[in-house]
């Protein structure tokens, strides 16, 4: 098996959010949301998804911020007052259990070399498959039918 861990997004990059007004909040085009479902919004901080009535911020986040066509940015979901969940070596969340995953494999010029779809459930697997291509040097993990953003897989 290639060794992986998953990097959740750092809540440092987001911590001044939870002291925006509502007007600075609308004057970033950030919107500030109760969840009304569960699951439905994944927090990228602790790739988990927030409880009904817990808090969320939707904003545009650049995520692959490269010198590479493959440069992008697009909506993520942020819980408010939220710390960074680490995970352990293969260690996959229970968020992406649930979901259709699109697994996109980069080399060290950021160019996308390999992708493939996967069921959460299958996702270790995946993850490991796609590894065995050594010119791979990281992974991005998007829910494949928004194909919003969820976290970067590296190697170990």
């Amino acid at each position: 098996m290639n060794n992986f861990k998953l990097e959740a997004l750092h809540h440092l990059n987001f911590k001044y959010l939870n002291d925006l007004s509502e007007t600075e909040l609308s004057e970033h085009n950030i919107k500030k949301i109760k969840a009304d479902k569960f699951p439905g919004f994944p927090c990228r901080i602790t790739l988990e998804d927030a409880a009904v009535g817990e808090t969320v911020f939707l904003l545009n986040y650049d995520f692959h911020n490269v010198n590479s066509p493959y440069r992008a940015n697009g909506p993520v979901f942020v819980r408010a007052n939220q710390v960074t969940k680490t995970y352990e070596i293969n260690e996959i969340p229970i968020m992406f259990h649930h979901r259709l995953l699109s697994i996109r494999g980069y080399s060290k010029q950021a160019m996308m070399i390999a992708a493939d779809v996967s069921e959460g459930k299958f996702l270790k697997g995946k993850l490991s498959q796609m590894l065995e291509n050594p010119e791979i040097e990281y992974i991005h993990l998007h829910n494949a039918k928004p194909g919003c953003f969820n976290c970067v897989v590296k190697r170990i």
